[in-house]
């Protein structure tokens, strides 16, 4: 089976596509070209610009001007690359908005991880105002015709399929769920918590939105005494006690897992991410989950793999990171649960495994719709 795989190569899909390109060119059952979109030009950044001071009432529509810039390009591109593949996968919607008349004619595979309905509230650069509500329908109408168009629309986590549902109305014999895995790496060879001071680990590009300045003010009040933080991304951070900060990482070489294979829990206080690529990795890595209850988190992270707390709630966050340092014997149980988790759910072989069945699927729908 032939396949072109469209990626909108943005932030954390981009890493999505690096295991997911590494899986098919491995695996034996898919005969896969990528087509990525293009990293931004100037022209994509004039029409992908805010426009003050519109934006601070989030009413210059910066996010789908930026979509519709990426979805030009991907569309120019899709209408001399579709001959000779027997399906399409696009990740995600937002990459096919102006393709749509192109993917009605292919068996089309469309996967998300949110929704532009939840996204909308959740971009960690833009804050979301009373005016956010107003405009949306906007971006819906276009992201709607891709539903419409695919044959198939797969959704990471329940959370994002319950939306597809309720703010769409996408049928849910359409919609598959499949969460989207990574590379596993070996499991490690040392426990958690065994060595010297603990240390925890965040990791994020955006330490605002996504709780790292939260998880650094904490540290720095409550818990430098008992653990040391180590930050991964690429911000500045002024220098404190008992804080590392990595800032060189690169998409798909290898760092954060080395770096998560040293740890010892992980402490994740976004109230933004939808499927994150960080607490896969994390679980992978044998550590046990701090996080907030949000999105689709409680998906991601069982009970026995993590713990959980409400948004807003800093209490229970230097709790929950004490409670682990405290009862290192449950912090190990947490970390062993959750490897096991990532084997189950989050190897990208079995990704590719089940996308391949709903690619033969989409196939045989589109035959069967064009014979009807």
């Amino acid at each position: 089976m032939r396949v072109l795989f469209v990626n909108e190569n943005i932030g954390g899909h981009a890493t999505i596509h690096v295991n997911l390109e590494r899986a098919v060119r491995e695996g034996q059952d898919l005969e896969g070209q990528f087509l990525h979109a293009p990293t931004r030009g100037w022209g994509r950044r004039v029409l992908g610009a805010r426009i003050p001071p519109l934006d601070r009432f989030d009413l210059d529509l910066q996010p789908l001007r930026g979509q519709l810039a990426l979805s030009y390009l991907i569309r120019r591109r899709l209408e001399t690359a579709l001959a000779g593949f027997d399906a399409v996968h696009v990740y995600t919607h937002n990459a096919a908005l102006l393709s749509t008349r192109l993917l009605r004619d292919v068996p089309t595979v469309v996967t998300l991880d949110t929704t532009n309905a939840q996204n909308a509230y959740l971009l960690p650069y833009r804050r979301p105002s009373r005016w956010t509500g107003q405009l949306l329908p906007l971006t819906q109408w276009f992201e709607k015709k891709v539903y419409d168009a695919a044959t198939v629309v797969v959704a990471n986590s329940e959370w994002a399929a319950g939306s597809l549902r309720r703010d769409y109305a996408v049928p849910a014999e359409k919609i598959r769920i499949l969460p989207f895995g990574i590379k596993l790496p070996p499991e490690r060879s040392g426990r958690i918590l065994e060595n010297g001071m603990p240390r925890i680990v965040f990791v994020g590009r955006s330490l605002e939105r996504k709780g790292g300045r939260r998880l650094l003010r904490l540290h720095q009040e409550r818990l430098r005494d008992i653990c040391r933080l180590i930050l991964v991304t690429p911000e500045p951070v002024e220098p404190a006690e008992g804080v590392d900060v990595v800032s060189d990482v690169r998409a798909g070489d290898g760092r954060v897992l080395e770096i998560l294979q040293t740890s010892d829990i992980f402490v994740f206080p976004s109230a933004i991410d939808m499927w994150s690529n960080a607490v896969m990795e994390a679980m992978a890595s044998s550590l046990p989950v701090v996080a907030l209850r949000v999105n689709a988190m409680a998906e991601m992270v069982p009970e026995d793999a993590g713990i959980l707390v409400e948004p807003g709630d800093d209490d229970a966050l230097v709790q929950a990171i004490r409670s682990l340092i405290e009862n290192r014997e449950r912090a190990r149980r947490m970390g062993d649960a959750a490897r096991r988790v990532a084997v189950t759910r989050y190897d990208i072989e079995g990704t590719v495994a089940g996308l391949t069945g709903i690619l033969h699927e989409a196939i045989h729908l589109h035959d069967e719709r064009r014979a009807g």
